[in-house]
């Protein structure tokens, strides 16, 4: 049949809840006698082993599952600090209950802290673990050398075989300083922007740990990272191949999209590591990340991602997101931003310092991200400038909404906020105590704690986490 039926087919499917899709669907397109598209075809005797011969692998069942621990802990209560639960709410006075590495309960005063070790945080501010969506650590980390460049497979426009995780290396100072310095308690780990597709994404617990393995999220799907515009236009076209221009971009993407689809339903396809990540993004279990700077560019990666049957879960950067906020509401994509970065290049020129306010205004998703081994240490610094931006312009945001874009917001585009990304009862205890406003450029984290466990007090210089690779060096641990 004819490849304009397959699109049509694929128009019908977008909207399918994501992860029931494809296989319950296999039967379905195979009485329209058109072979099926973004899963392996049904089975010819009727039967119900039609699931996808390429199903993608989660971080548990794969071949390099996550063996993550959590540290010790001890039953603990925060009393009397102002508590931002990450999910739009604030408690002045508050009390938060963590033992066993999860959230018992948040409230007032009057919650019995019987059996547990109680912290008077008086004065003081506790909110969620902070999520950077966005970072490249491991893969680029210090010192910043070209022994240490493993972020970009830049030999070839599409490499989604390739996995972040495997050029992560723990001993990255730059885990313990993003603790440290901004209370980070979880990040996701993207390959570089030189490809259309880079390759899978890894979510981390930013705890110390020999092996990347033992610092994987437990239960956190894979992201998959993309990137348009003029990053892979300038890296092939200055090699004088395609893609070269955006129109390339575009092509080269579609056709790649429809080549998965081919191998799907090819049931004598030998095993081929790309197109096994590209069908786990079709069947939904793996998140597509987009690096993406125009609005109008944005507009058009969703009319792609709808013809062939995948979702955006978020675009990244997205200086021009502000232009198209009601799109992005209307398609559920986030758009994880900086607060003031642009004019850095042609596409980055129509920033403005108003963006995360205006997608707020318009009911989008907004998180705010680094993409820095530096801004990754001050994200609240960052939201409180974005903050500051829309309230110069009259838009009025509230301090427990503008802790969301670096918590819960960036838990649900990443996939794990049913775990973690705020206070509530039965959640991940990643917690941060503040010994100020976390909305203030004079505040920082006073403790840090992962799954309840005490990782980082700045009081105790025994708990204040040093990588290997640093110790006897100058600024060994530095802490700014």
């Amino acid at each position: 049949m004819a490849k304009t039926w397959r699109i049509e087919f694929k128009h019908k499917l977008h909207n399918m809840r994501r992860g029931a899709g494809f296989a319950a669907l296999a039967s379905t397109l195979a009485l329209a006698a058109c072979a099926t598209t973004g899963t392996a075809s049904a089975s010819s005797d009727g039967s119900d082993d039609d699931a996808p011969r390429f199903a993608a692998m989660t971080p548990e069942d794969g071949p390099f599952a996550s063996t993550y621990a959590r540290y010790p802990g001890r039953p603990t209560a925060l009393v009397g600090a102002t508590i931002f639960d990450g999910a739009g709410g604030m408690i002045e006075s508050g009390t938060v209950l963590f033992r066993d590495g999860e959230v018992v309960a948040v409230g007032g005063s009057d919650l019995s802290t019987e059996g547990y070790d109680v912290i008077d945080a008086t004065g003081k501010f506790v909110t969620p673990g902070i999520i950077d969506i966005h970072s490249h650590l491991g893969d680029y980390p210090t010192p910043s050398v070209d022994a240490h460049n493993d972020g970009n497979e830049a030999t070839s426009p599409t490499t989604p075989e390739v996995w972040a995780e495997h050029s992560v290396w723990p001993q990255d100072p730059g885990f313990s300083r993003a603790m440290a310095n901004g209370g980070i308690t979880s990040l996701q780990i993207l390959p570089g922007s030189a490809n259309l597709m880079g390759g899978r994404t890894v979510t981390l617990k930013n705890v110390p740990s020999r092996t990347v393995q033992g610092m994987k999220f437990p239960g956190a799907p894979y992201g998959f990272k993309m990137a348009c515009g003029e990053n892979p236009k300038r890296v092939y076209g200055g090699r004088g191949r395609a893609p070269s221009t955006r129109m390339g971009n575009f092509a080269y993407n579609r056709q790649t999209w429809l080549d998965a689809i081919d191998y799907a339903n090819n049931e004598n396809a030998d095993r081929d590591l790309a197109k096994e990540t590209l069908v786990g993004v079709l069947e939904g279990d793996i998140l597509v990340h987009n690096h993406c700077y125009r609005a109008d560019e944005m507009a058009l990666v969703m009319d792609m991602a709808k013809e062939m049957g995948y979702r955006v879960t978020a675009f990244h950067h997205a200086v021009e997101a502000y232009k198209i906020g009601d799109l992005l509401r209307e398609n559920e994509v986030c758009s994880a931003i900086w607060a003031d970065w642009y004019g850095f290049k042609m596409e980055a020129y129509d920033g403005i310092l108003e963006n995360a306010a205006l997608l707020q205004q318009a009911g989008a998703c907004v998180v705010i991200h680094s993409d820095s081994e530096a801004d990754i240490q001050r994200l609240n610094q960052e939201a409180a400038k974005a903050q500051a931006a829309g309230q110069r312009m009259g838009i009025e945001l509230s301090d427990a909404d503008v802790i969301g874009w670096i918590t819960l917001n960036a838990a649900k585009a990443m996939g794990i906020d049913e775990m973690t990304g705020s206070l509530e009862p039965g959640k991940m205890a990643d917690v941060v105590l503040w010994n100020g406003d976390p909305l203030s450029v004079y505040s920082r984290p006073e403790r840090v704690w992962i799954d309840g466990a005490l990782m980082y007090n700045a009081m105790d210089r025994s708990r204040r986490p040093v990588s290997d690779f640093e110790l006897g060096q100058p600024g060994e641990g530095d802490v700014k």
